[in-house]
């Protein structure tokens, strides 16, 4: 029997490329530091806080699925 595993994949990098603003710049509107939001960026984080997603999403002028994807892995 095949079983299904999932992953959430990161958009970050597409919706900061649409919104025109650099990590930085992200990193200092949100409150957090740059090494913390590039893990996020290249998908490296393990979680995220709500307040922090919340952030991102003011500052991005953007929904959580705008950014956070579910894909499904066959094993």
């Amino acid at each position: 029997m095949d079983m299904k595993t999932g992953e959430i994949v990161i958009h970050l990098d597409r919706v900061m490329l649409d919104r025109n603003i650099s990590l930085s710049e992200l990193a200092e509107r949100v409150g957090i530091t740059l090494a913390n939001l590039s893990i996020l960026k290249n998908n490296k984080a393990r979680a995220i806080r709500f307040s922090t997603l919340a952030a991102i999403c003011q500052a991005l002028d953007c929904q959580p699925g705008d950014i956070l994807k579910y894909s499904d892995i066959e094993e």
